[in-house]
């Protein structure tokens, strides 16, 4: 880090300038110096630097006005004053004008070079943070939500849409189909994208680890509670917060989360201090919320506070089309991933796999392919790399609903009812997976 670290030293004290130089140049920065401020500011001119030491006093123009006129050619450069004992009041100006620090004369040498090192942290902090932000607009951007169809079409004009807005969303679709990534695609897009995204799986934990995890917890609130704990809410302030299944939640839950959305205030279990967050909410659910609410399962009062604006993403037998760019896309990961070259997929293969119903959309395509360029061969995907002979949209069966039966049962009988190696094999979570096994009533054939 250092070696990538420069200095321009301002000083017309020849010896000032010769010991700060090699002081310097021996802890691995890079070095320049100037005798007076004009000589600063020419070279200023073609070159920038990170970190400035100019001295308050010298012949014509003083530090002070050097600092001025640094700041108005927008320089980000971190300026340290140097100063004698008489002149402190001087250098303290200069701070209250936006000098980093200064520094009195005569120098020790460790305080000078932990207030270098300091000033030098600073500088890789922020570049880093910069490269960060940067990495998340391009990552999370909607142009990563891959389908050129229709059906796709009108999802990414939502999702450009909304992201201007503060307003709740519920994003609806099955299991597989990428309801996570429109929800980073909105956030990512918005102008709360600097600030975090925190997202809770609802289904996967019960109505009390839930309620910790939302908001939070007090140390001894129970047992195991050992610290304080931020909350989910409270980390997403500023931000969004991302709510998946959220039809598994009780109808206790639901009147606490609703109470949360109507004041944005909320209470660590344990605690009696109101904390309140500014966060977006968005959530995602493969249930008909309205028909939940029908049933009574679903309070009616929360629903259309969460259903501001609605987005479906479409199942993947309902924009097929959408499959070669899925292919190429996973091919280019998978192979990137495991430093391979990128190898082709079979026509064959291809028509196979545009032929055919996937119960897990997209998540189960994502993983056809990965185990296909793990245990094929380097030159091509093959029929014979897909790991079974799927039923087709065409075919015999009487109905979708068959078709997902039928490979529920093929995946769970390979994996002897094993329901996390099946759920995962299917990615889809296990709550999801006891689901469709009650639903359809499946049951061991052993």
């Amino acid at each position: 880090m250092l070696s990538s670290v420069s200095i321009l030293i301002v000083d017309d004290e020849e010896s000032v300038r010769d010991s700060l130089y090699n002081w310097f140049i021996d802890d691995g920065y890079q070095v320049d110096c100037a005798e007076n401020a004009k000589q600063a500011l020419t070279i200023l001119e073609s070159k920038n630097y990170d970190i400035i030491l100019a001295d308050i006093k010298m012949p014509g123009m003083d530090g002070l006005e050097m600092h001025q006129r640094i700041k108005s050619l927008n320089n980000d450069s971190i300026v340290i004053i140097m100063t004698a004992f008489a002149s402190v009041s001087t250098a303290v100006q200069a701070l209250k004008d936006g000098a980093y620090d200064y520094i009195t004369k005569p120098f020790d040498p460790d305080d000078l070079s932990h207030l270098i090192r300091n000033a030098a942290s600073q500088i890789s902090l922020k570049a880093e943070n910069e490269a960060l932000r940067d990495k998340v607009v391009t990552l999370e951007n909607v142009e990563n939500i891959i389908g050129s169809s229709k059906a796709m079409l009108k999802v990414l004009k939502e999702v450009e849409k909304v992201a201007q807005s503060n307003s709740p969303v519920i994003i609806t679709g099955e299991s597989g189909t990428g309801k996570e990534l429109v929800a980073k695609a909105i956030h990512s897009n918005s102008h709360r994208k600097f600030f975090p995204l925190v997202s809770v799986h609802c289904g996967a934990l019960t109505e009390s680890l839930l309620e910790s995890e939302l908001f939070g917890h007090e140390k001894g609130a129970f047992t195991g509670a050992m610290f304080n704990r931020k909350g989910r809410f409270e980390m997403a302030d500023g931000g969004t917060i991302f709510l998946d299944e959220i039809a598994t939640i009780s109808l206790k839950m639901q009147i606490e989360l609703l109470r949360v959305l109507q004041t944005k205030t909320f209470i660590r279990v344990g605690g009696n201090k109101e904390i309140t967050s500014d966060f977006r909410v968005i959530c995602a659910t493969n249930k008909d919320l309205m028909q939940m609410v029908e049933m009574g399962a679903f309070r009616e009062d929360l629903y259309y506070r969460l259903n501001v604006v609605n987005i479906t993403v479409p199942p993947l037998r309902e924009r097929n089309d959408d499959i070669p760019l899925l292919v190429e896309h996973f091919i280019d990961k998978y192979c990137t991933s495991m430093s391979r070259d990128t190898i082709p997929i079979n026509p064959r293969a291809m028509k196979q796999l545009k032929e055919s119903y996937f119960p897990g959309n997209v998540r189960e395509l994502e993983n056809i392919i990965e185990r296909a360029i793990v245990i094929g061969n380097d030159k091509e995907i093959c029929v014979k790399d897909l790991p079974y002979q799927k039923e087709t949209i065409s075919s015999s069966i009487e109905s979708l609903e068959d078709l997902e039966k039928t490979h529920l049962l093929q995946i769970l009988n390979k994996y002897n009812w094993n329901i996390s190696r099946s759920a995962k094999a299917l990615k889809i979570d296990r709550v999801t997976l006891y689901n469709k096994i009650k639903k359809y009533k499946l049951k061991t054939s052993n």
